[in-house]
């Protein structure tokens, strides 16, 4: 068994007395202090999160788009440069790998960012498959560190980071979804909007050398936008109040894109034969057997990953993820169901330990911001 792994930044937590769990072979930073009040803080002002243990893989040459696309469900030469798309890796089975963000950054230059316990099986999946073509697949996960500040403030306390009016104009007009190379802090930064919150926000990739400087910086500027360090605890309940999908919750190698309702995420109009295309080819016309449902809890309790979803006395689903929600004040879940109970407004009961309580299939997300 190998070691578990530090971000750079593991220091800074200690110092600020995180709480720490393993998270795909990482010690991250659970809480700080109370999840709630994290939870909320990114709600209300603004939350700062070490994301280090994602991955990094730039893929560069005059091929790079088109070796995408045969590696990625998504079509990538299409993309303009400075744009992101949500993507999914798939296996010759049609099966969720990974799900993933790919950057283009140049006209031949890509990043793909995939989960943190995928990272090492996904660098080697894209390596392996850009066989052939005219490309140079470079994993930087262990060179590269990633600062995300999420919130209504985050723009704000962003923006103080810049040396000029020209910078600061980059980050104010950065749309959702986009990315671009700025000096912020005095430090060389991919700037990408993208998040995992619900909230405005942005990733800020770094070397590894510098991290520690920026972090104490980020937190400097902000002080005055009541800025809060937050840990996985927080990150995971603002994700599932914005039904956002978690992989090995709600994505999985037991999963098919069709199954979580992101069958518009594959590209079956792009001409390469992408792996998994065969076997989704098969499937398109069918009817998933289970579908990707949020559910809200009609009572006080929250239904927990791996609770049955139950509907007449018989199993019909079992929750992937589910808590109370900070946001909301009830409790929220998301869960697969035998299709024909999918249908918003359809009445179900999770079986909490013995004792069942009313759910009802809600439209996704739960949260949304105002914009």
């Amino acid at each position: 068994m190998t070691d578990i792994k530090h971000t750079v930044l593991h220091d800074k937590h200690a110092e600020l007395n995180a709480s720490f769990t393993d998270f795909g072979g990482w010690d991250m930073p659970l809480k700080y202090g109370s999840e709630l009040a994290e939870h909320k803080a990114v709600r209300s002002t603004a939350g700062l999160f070490d994301l280090s243990h994602m991955g990094e893989v730039y893929f560069t040459g005059p091929d790079a788009g088109t070796a995408l696309n045969t590696a990625l469900a998504g079509n990538f030469t299409i993309m303009k440069v400075g744009k992101a798309k949500y993507s999914l890796i798939l296996n010759e089975d049609g099966k969720i790998i990974d799900d993933l963000i790919v950057y283009r950054l140049e006209d031949e230059k890509f990043l793909v960012v995939p989960n943190a316990g995928n990272a090492p099986v996904v660098a080697a999946a894209l390596a392996e498959r850009a066989t052939g073509f005219d490309v140079v697949v470079e994993n930087a996960s262990e060179a590269t560190s990633l600062i995300a500040v999420q919130g209504p403030n985050a723009e704000a306390i962003v923006k103080e980071l810049a040396a000029d009016e020209a910078t600061a104009a980059a980050v104010e007009e950065l749309k959702y979804y986009a990315a671009v190379r700025v000096v912020l802090g005095g430090v060389d930064v991919l700037l990408a909007r993208t998040g995992y919150t619900g909230e405005d926000g942005f990733e800020l990739f770094i070397a590894n050398e510098v991290a520690a400087e920026l972090w104490d910086k980020v937190v400097e500027a902000g002080k005055a936008h009541e800025l809060v360090p937050c840990g996985l605890a927080a990150r995971d309940s603002l994700r599932l109040e914005a039904g956002m999908p978690l992989y090995g919750n709600e994505l999985s190698l037991e999963r098919t894109p069709f199954d979580a309702g992101f069958g518009p995420v594959v590209s079956f109009k792009k001409e390469e034969n992408f792996v998994g295309r065969e076997a989704l080819e098969a499937l398109r016309e069918q009817t998933p057997s289970r579908k990707l449902v949020g559910l809200k809890g009609l009572g006080k309790r929250a239904g927990r990953g791996g609770y049955a979803i139950v509907k007449d006395g018989q199993t019909i689903g079992e929750i992937t993820s589910g808590q109370p929600s900070p946001t909301l004040g009830y409790p929220v879940g998301l869960g697969y169901v035998d299709t024909a109970y999918s249908e918003i407004g359809t009445e179900l009961e999770v079986d909490l330990r013995g004792k069942t309580l009313p759910f009802v299939v809600v439209e996704l997300p739960f949260y949304t911001r105002a914009k």
